[in-house]
């Protein structure tokens, strides 16, 4: 079956579920295991990544599988289509998926619609939030404050996905004057909500796994020096491993699963070292079991990040990294 199409019934499947009352019947009740981050209470240390519930329209029947917290969209100003299909690719053999969707949305008015009204018994929710396609770069930042004003009062905290590979020129954004400007003004715009709120949202930067070790230290530098709270490591990478198939290696895109892992726990050893307390850092990349989950935490992660592993391993794995992580010491 088409990936995408796959991804659909899934999905569909398990909000039925939900709406039948049938998961408490066949999944494990969540692993209690909190931690305080970023003045937030996490439940346990077990998150899903952004990007499989990019409209929010499936969050009820996602938390019952026991995630501590669900990480929303990319979300844009606008709704959009994304680019065109095929565009979301499975290497079974590899445990890995590649993906070039660009932002496909129905836009952050959706979105804060539909999380509005959800009664979410201690889940933590991110919002992830991006720009349009069709915007200028030079006009991104307007982007990023136009979602970041409309999900505030939403969200308990807010990532800005500047490492996406799929919408033309957006990485530009996370060097140099771009990054300064993107995150001194969001910044700013904290500030003005928290006061109007009267609670201060933490701000993340999701960072791509492609920059050399030199640009990721700079970016984390000025995110924290900006009064972000937090870093995500890593996003999907552009980088094809020799042992993926030719037929696939050309495909454009983000590639995930098991063969991110190395590079993102690489990544996530060289910002615990440099940022040390300065930021919570929640790993992403190649988490494909408990072991991996816990391996990312004695790298100084404190949060644990899924997604192409809930595909090939399916819901067990919230569980299984959850309970590894409860058991592991802190």
């Amino acid at each position: 079956m088409d990936a995408e199409q796959s991804h659909r019934l899934a999905l569909g499947a398990l909000d039925r579920a939900e709406q039948l009352g049938l998961l408490g019947w066949v999944l494990p009740s969540t692993v209690e295991d909190p931690i305080e981050l970023m003045g937030l209470r996490f439940p346990n240390r077990v998150g899903l990544a952004a990007g499989l519930d990019k409209d929010a329209a499936h969050v009820r029947g996602l938390a019952r599988l026991g995630f501590g917290s669900l990480e929303v969209g990319t979300v844009t100003p606008r709704p959009q289509t994304g680019n065109p299909q095929p565009r979301l690719f499975r290497l079974k053999s590899h445990q890995a998926i590649i993906n070039r969707m660009g932002f496909n949305n129905a836009g952050v008015d959706a979105l804060v619609q539909r999380v509005g009204g959800w009664q979410r018994d201690g889940t933590i929710l991110g919002i992830n939030i991006g720009k349009n396609a069709t915007t200028p770069l030079d006009d991104a930042v307007q982007d990023y404050l136009i979602s970041f004003r409309k999900v505030y009062q939403y969200a308990d905290y807010v990532t800005i996905n500047i490492s996406s590979p799929n919408t033309t020129g957006l990485r530009d954004l996370q060097a140099g004057e771009r990054l300064r400007d993107l995150c001194g003004r969001l910044r700013a715009e904290q500030v003005g909500l928290a006061g109007i709120y009267g609670r201060e949202v933490p701000l993340v930067l999701k960072l791509a796994p492609d920059m050399d070790d030199d640009a990721l230290r700079e970016c984390a530098d000025v995110a924290v020096a900006m009064g972000f709270r937090g870093l995500i490591v890593t996003n999907t990478t552009v980088a094809r491993p020799e042992s993926i198939p030719l037929a696939l290696a050309g495909e454009a895109g983000g590639l995930s699963g098991a063969p991110l892992r190395e590079r993102s726990l690489a990544v996530l050893e060289l910002l615990a070292g440099h940022c040390g307390t300065g930021a919570a850092l929640i790993a992403s990349g190649g988490v494909m079991s408990g072991a991996d989950a816990a391996e990312r935490i004695r790298a100084g992660a404190q949060l644990v990040q899924l997604y192409s592993g809930l595909i090939y391993r399916g819901p067990g794995l919230v569980a299984e990294a959850a309970r590894t992580l409860a058991q592991s010491p802190a």
